[in-house]
């Protein structure tokens, strides 16, 4: 469920009407719903009554420290993939104990950081990377807690450039390596063996493929510890999908996966870890644009709205449909018109629906682009010279900007000539 609703004819956020959001802010602007974070973090974690798990929300989802002190009220953890992420997570109020630190390269610095800070996990990709956790915490006189992230090769669909969980991939040791890995493990004075984990993609709309991988890993677990090894937790990542709005398919509910995986969990004797992101986040948030032209082509019009690929890159590097509509209500005798919906970066990829059918609208009508609270704000850039989005978090009939629109002398500032040129 998503709080952006059409009342008495015009798009609100909760208790906010998006018209006046543009007003105050400009457009483009990104604005999220604190009902829906609040309400979809509760749908996850009340999928799993009968077990105490960690819901360590995926931060590189959305990173704004509002979003994530939002969930840190309620009892969310944090997964980080970087050492920024990770003091994000602490000032937002997660605490350390509830952290776990993942991705594919870690820094000795970032390491260090988080074994300062006491965290839960590292999810190790490598056995280079153990080896220079295992330095890192011998040098600092601790032991760094440690579950493998294994590859279990299975593929779960979805674009290929967010599929995590096939051999091929960059993510995770191979499976004919685990053990050797957990055995070399064993014997590292600053390692301590606590866990498992896998994650095998993103945005997956079929149960089966995390039935197969948590069956193999489960028969895993079983081996590792019939070797000695004390697994005391398995994350089983996140990756679970949500409805974009393109009629594909309407993905599992969080209770139909939690009912799977407790099935399948029962007699493992396991804490549960959890990464959940875009099942948070992605539908807590919109994309609030302009219409700055309605152009006509040879063959096609076009609507140029002020917001950009460089604003939501996620159609142009996913072909990832979102659901696009008027921010005013049209009336019900209108006959719709199709749109390529561009913005004003040059580039072709600047594009974000093709041929979409839309009531017709001019220049200064405001547009929602739905399901941007996931991978919008937090891929930005600031192409052409175009500042960074503003971002707006609404809760009931109030709303704040969370983070500013900078100037263009802002961005001019982080930049210098060199004394040879002056």
């Amino acid at each position: 469920m998503r709080h952006f609703e059409f009342i008495d004819g015009e798009m609100r956020a909760e208790g906010v009407a998006l018209r006046a959001i543009a007003e105050q802010v400009g457009t483009p602007v990104y604005v999220y719903s604190t009902a829906t974070l609040e309400r979809h973090y509760r749908v996850f974690d009340e999928a799993f009554p009968t077990r105490s798990v960690l819901v360590a929300y995926s931060v590189k989802a959305n990173s704004n420290l509002a979003v994530l002190a939002t969930l840190a009220r309620l009892g969310a953890g944090a997964d980080v993939v970087s050492g920024g992420e990770l003091i994000r997570a602490l000032r937002a109020g997660i605490p350390a104990d509830k952290v776990v630190f993942s991705g594919v390269g870690k820094t000795q610095d970032e390491m260090s950081g988080a074994l300062t800070a006491g965290i839960r996990v590292f999810n190790i990709e490598s056995e280079p990377e153990l080896t220079a956790l295992n330095a890192v915490a011998v040098s600092m006189g601790k032991r760094a807690p440690i579950a493998f992230r294994v590859n279990p090769d299975v593929s779960a669909g979805g674009h290929e450039k967010i599929s995590t969980g096939k051999a091929e991939n960059k993510f995770g040791v191979a499976w004919s390596h685990v053990e050797q890995a957990y055995a070399e493990a064993s014997n590292m004075p600053g390692i301590e063996i606590v866990g498992v984990d896998m994650h095998i993609g993103s945005q997956i709309t079929d149960l089966a493929p995390f039935q197969k991988a948590i069956t193999k890993v489960g028969e895993l677990i079983k081996t590792l510890r019939a070797q000695g090894h004390p697994i005391r937790s398995f994350d089983l990542g996140g990756g679970l999908g949500i409805p974009y709005g393109d009629n594909a398919g309407a993905p599992p509910l969080p209770n139909a996966y939690g009912a799977l995986v407790s099935r399948l969990t029962q007699d493992m004797d396991v804490d549960l870890i959890f990464e959940p992101g875009r099942m948070i986040a992605g539908n807590a948030g919109v994309l609030l644009s302009k219409v700055l032209y309605v152009k006509e082509g040879a063959d096609r019009n076009f609507l140029i709205i002020d917001a950009a690929m460089n604003d939501l890159i996620r159609p142009s590097l996913y072909d990832a449909f979102h659901d696009i509509e008027p921010v005013c209500a049209p009336g019900s005798d209108f006959t719709e018109t199709l749109y390529d919906i561009v913005g004003p970066v040059c580039e072709t990829g600047d594009t974000f629906a093709k041929q979409r059918a839309l009531p017709p609208l001019v220049a200064e009508d405001l547009v929602v682009i739905h399901t941007a609270g996931a991978y919008g704000a937090v891929q930005a850039s600031q192409y052409n010279t175009r500042p960074l989005v503003p971002e707006v978090l609404v809760q009931g009939d109030q709303f704040e900007v969370i983070r500013p629109r900078p100037s263009i002398e802002d961005i001019l500032s982080t930049e210098s000539i060199p004394n040879w040129l002056v």
